[in-house]
C-alpha cells in the first residue's frame, strides 16, 4: 500500500535477519528470533531457525503469559540463563518443557520513548554453561541494531497513518474546491470549454500534484481523484450548451471502473478525460478496454503534457487520443525557441494525420500565442487568455 514504508521495512528486516543469523551462530544456539508485542501476544516478526521451520516462524505468535517476556522485562528472569533448570520460574512454565528450553538469551527493544516493543531472542533446547556476560553484550550490539531498524520502521509507519489520516479528512470533508481554467480557440478567439482544475485548502498551502502523489503513496488516490472529479463535475449543467468541461484522471481511476457512473447523466459529449500519468503504463490494452465505454458515450480523450516526456508520447501512439495537449514546458518561449518549435510543430502535424486536436497550455504571451496560431493550433488555455476560476465567475465568463 504504501511504497516508501514497504521498501523501509523491508530494508530493516534484511538487517534485522543478518543479524539474527549472525548472533545465532555466535552463541552456538538453534533458534534466534525478534518478536514484537500486539494485544497481548509475543508475535514472531523475524527468525532465523534453519531446520526449525515447523516449531518456529514469523507470523507465529505465543501469549505473553506463556513465555518469559514479561518475566525479563520485570526483573523476575534474567537476560541471560545458561540453564533453564536452575531458574525456578522457567521450570514451573510449560513452553520450557514443551519447546524445550535448555538454554536462553533475550535483549528487551525499546522505542526511542522508552516503551517496549518486543524481544531479540536466542535458545536452545540443551543447556549451555560456556554462555557469559560477554556473549550477552555481543547479542546487545546486535539487538541495538535490530532495535534502531525498528524505530524507523514505526517512525515512518506512524508519519504515514497522520498522512493517511489527513488525506482521510480531505476527502470525506472535501477541504479542496474545483476551479475552472478557460480554453478557447485561437482563431477565431472564442471560449469554448474549461480544464477543471484543483485547489486545496489546509495549511500550508501544497500543490494540488503534492497532494495527489501523497494520495497515490497511501493508497486513496483514486478516492481522492473521484471525490475531485464528482464537485469539478456540478458544474456542467450550469454552462451552456457550447462549453465543455475537461477533467483529470491517471490509469488508475480509469482503470477502477468508477468514471462511467460518475459521467452517467451528463451530456457526455461535453465531457474531455484527461490522461494525466507520467509513468510508464503497464497494460495498454486494458486502458484502452476500460476508455471504450467512456468514449463510445461521447466522452473525448485528450493526453497531458505532450512534449514533456516519453510516457506522454507513448500514451499518444497507443491510445489515439482525439485531443494533444502541448505541455506548458514546450508552450514557454515557443516563439523563441527553435526546438520547441520544431517539436511543436511535428505534434501539430502528427494531430493533423491522425484526426486529433491540439490544445496548447500555459499561454502566456502574446508572442507565444501568435507562434502557437502560426503553427496550426486550433485551442488554448494559459493565464493570457484567462487564469483558474470559481464556479460562479466561470458560468458568468461563459454567459
Amino acid at each position: 500500500m504504501f511504497d516508501g514504508l514497504m521498501a523501509t521495512a523491508t530494508q530493516g528486516r534484511s538487517t534485522i535477519q543478518r543479524a539474527l543469523q549472525s548472533v545465532r551462530q555466535h552463541l552456538g544456539m538453534e533458534v534466534a528470533y525478534v518478536s514484537r508485542f500486539e494485544n497481548g501476544l509475543s508475535v514472531f516478526r523475524e527468525v532465523d531457525a534453519p531446520g526449525l521451520e515447523a516449531l518456529i516462524k514469523p507470523g507465529d505468535s505465543r501469549p505473553l503469559e506463556d513465555v518469559y517476556c514479561l518475566h525479563i522485562l520485570a526483573g523476575r528472569l534474567p537476560e541471560l540463563i545458561p540453564d533453564t533448570g536452575a531458574e525456578p520460574i522457567c521450570q514451573s512454565m510449560p513452553i520450557t518443557h514443551q519447546v524445550p528450553i535448555g538454554s536462553h538469551a533475550s535483549i528487551p527493544i525499546r522505542l526511542p520513548d522508552g516503551s517496549p516493543y518486543g524481544m531479540f531472542c536466542c535458545l536452545s533446547p540443551f543447556p549451555n554453561a560456556t554462555l557469559n556476560p560477554r556473549d550477552l553484550q555481543v547479542m546487545r550490539v546486535f539487538a541495538d541494531i535490530a532495535a534502531h531498524e525498528i524505530a524507523v520502521e514505526v517512525a515512518e509507519a506512524e508519519a504515514q497513518a497522520l498522512r493517511l489520516a489527513e488525506l482521510r479528512q480531505v476527502i470525506e470533508g472535501r477541504l479542496f474546491s474545483p476551479r475552472y481554467q478557460p480554453i478557447h480557440t485561437l482563431s477565431p478567439f472564442a471560449l469554448v470549454g474549461f480544464e477543471a482544475l484543483c485547489r486545496f485548502t489546509p495549511e500550508p498551502y501544497r500543490s494540488p500534484d503534492k497532494w495527489f502523489d501523497a494520495a497515490h503513496a497511501a493508497g486513496v488516490g483514486v478516492e481522492l481523484e473521484i471525490a475531485v472529479m464528482r464537485e469539478a463535475l456540478a458544474a456542467l449543467p450550469q454552462l451552456p450548451p457550447h462549453c465543455f468541461i475537461s477533467v483529470n484522471a491517471s490509469p488508475p481511476s480509469i482503470l477502477g471502473g468508477a468514471l462511467p457512473r460518475e459521467f452517467d447523466g451528463l451530456p457526455q459529449d461535453r465531457l474531455i478525460l484527461e490522461v494525466t500519468e507520467h509513468a510508464p503504463v503497464a497494460d495498454y490494452a486494458a486502458l484502452r478496454d476500460a476508455l471504450a465505454p467512456i468514449r463510445a458515450a461521447g466522452v473525448r480523450l485528450a493526453i497531458d503534457d505532450a512534449g514533456a516526456g516519453y510516457s506522454s508520447l507513448q500514451h499518444i501512439l497507443e491510445l489515439r487520443p482525439d485531443i494533444i495537449k502541448l505541455d506548458m514546458g514546450l508552450v514557454r518561449g515557443v516563439d523563441t525557441d527553435m526546438a520547441k518549435r520544431a517539436l511543436a510543430s511535428a505534434l501539430c502535424l502528427f494531430a493533423k494525420e491522425t484526426g486529433a486536436q491540439i490544445v496548447a497550455e500555459g499561454i502566456e504571451t502574446a508572442s507565444e500565442l501568435a507562434a502557437l496560431e502560426n503553427l496550426g493550433v486550433c485551442k488554448g488555455q494559459g493565464y493570457l487568455l484567462g487564469k483558474p476560476m470559481e464556479m460562479a465567475a466561470a458560468v458568468a465568463l461563459a454567459g
